[in-house]
């Protein structure tokens, strides 16, 4: 990996995907995990409600079976699967209806980005749109001030049919939406990277409702049927929950 791409200078830094988190995360304080459509908007949904959240591989059902049962905890299923036999899923409408108190959570990008950082980032978060404003607050009392440490900021992406990363605008939205916030606080050092994240962000704030309907996942999501979900999503800033992972379940922090 060459070093230009780890944005070392930087004390905020920001990448897309698997690969560019783990660029990124050398030295960080924390890594903090963006996926607004949906999997962190159904976590904090779930940590609103006082509930627990395991991240779990999507295309891995036996394990997600066998977690669900080591802690107790519901197992979501797919969307069409859960909207037929009323049952939860990746889905935030589905989750703040049931309020589940411990919570399996599979998801293809945001649940395996948190697997994949496990154990290599000193500390794991997720954020997305609802909680952009306190999971920048708790950056900062994590790192004691807003001089004393780099954090990096990931958008998880989406898939496209062949399996490689789809660069996904919400997320980026989304991650732009934290670095905003770390600014606010008086956080400096952002990567070029990041300045384009915020920016982002930034264009989208006066209708960010109409711009997650309309961007390519939203549209989806839409068209299945799911129109709410996205609705959730564009809540900005009104969940004070951060989702921290610890020993492979995401808790707030």
């Amino acid at each position: 990996m060459p070093a230009a791409h780890r944005q070392g200078s930087a004390r905020i830094r920001f990448e897309q995907g698997v690969t560019g988190a783990l660029a990124i995360a050398e030295d960080v304080a924390a890594v903090v995990v963006v996926d607004v459509l949906s999997f962190t908007t159904a976590v904090s949904v779930v940590l609103d409600g006082g509930g627990r959240v395991w991240p779990c591989p999507w295309d891995d059902d036996e394990r997600a079976t066998a977690l669900a049962l080591q802690h107790d905890a519901v197992l979501a299923v797919g969307r069409s699967r859960a909207r037929a036999a009323g049952g939860v899923s990746l889905s935030p409408v589905s989750l703040r209806a049931a309020s589940p108190q411990r919570l399996v959570l599979p998801s293809p990008n945001g649940s395996r980005l948190c697997a994949e950082l496990a154990g290599r980032a000193p500390v794991v978060v997720a954020a997305c749109l609802r909680n952009a404003a306190a999971v920048a607050r708790w950056l900062t009392d994590l790192a004691g001030g807003v001089d004393s440490a780099s954090v990096a900021v990931v958008a998880a992406g989406e898939r496209w049919p062949d399996g490689s990363l789809r660069p996904a605008v919400e997320d980026v939205w989304g991650a732009g939406a934290v670095v905003d916030r770390l600014v606010a606080l008086g956080w400096t050092g952002l990567s070029q990277e990041a300045r384009a994240a915020r920016a982002a962000s930034s264009a989208t704030q006066d209708d960010v409702g109409s711009a997650l309907l309309e961007c390519s996942s939203g549209a989806e999501l839409v068209a299945a049927g799911h129109r709410g979900d996205v609705l959730v999503a564009a809540e900005p800033d009104t969940s004070d929950r951060v989702p921290v992972l610890r020993d492979g379940c995401l808790s707030a922090g």
